[in-house]
């Protein structure tokens, strides 16, 4: 009996260290998020993500993100709102203590603004910096939470938070 614990217990040992050398480097992740434009109300929104870490410190990161979904009445009146993001930047992330970490995005986005008023639409896109800052908390090696601010245009801020599986 003695042998077989012993066994097991220099297995799981060796097995842990193979499992804790190197994080896995590609992750893709989901986020809920609340955008203020200015002279709008805030929305809620959503989107997904799917990034690479070439090491602790650096990754690039691409993603879709619905940034608002609003519908507006004035009189008779309705319009329907969406304003979508894509985006790809690069995260430069300091280590903290404990699992937690501080980042710094910067990149580029393309925010596209549809509008549907009395049976007429319109789309117009924007291209811009984007650019955020964040604190990360990993729970195990695969589970990565985060909460941002980010500044997809000028007369927007995004404020986030999310969860990143790494594989």
């Amino acid at each position: 009996m003695l042998k077989k614990f012993a066994a097991a217990t220099a297995l799981l040992a060796a097995a842990s260290g193979a499992f804790a050398a190197e994080p896995p480097s590609l992750y893709a992740g989901v986020d809920v998020s609340s955008t203020k434009v200015h002279n709008y109300d805030r929305d809620g929104g959503y989107g997904a993500f799917l990034g690479y870490r070439f090491n602790e410190s650096f990754a690039v990161e691409g993603g879709y993100h619905r940034l608002a979904d609003t519908e507006y009445r004035t009189g008779p009146l309705r319009a329907e709102v969406t304003l979508d993001q894509l985006d790809l930047a690069v995260i430069g992330s300091l280590p903290l203590s404990a699992g937690f970490d501080v980042y710094g995005r910067l990149g580029y986005n393309r925010l596209t603004a549809d509008a549907d008023v009395a049976g007429f639409s319109a789309r117009e896109h924007d291209n811009n910096v984007l650019y955020g800052v964040g604190l990360g908390y990993a729970f195990t090696p695969v589970i990565h939470a985060r909460l941002e601010v980010q500044k997809p245009s000028s007369d927007a801020t995004r404020i986030l938070a999310g969860v990143a599986f790494r594989f």
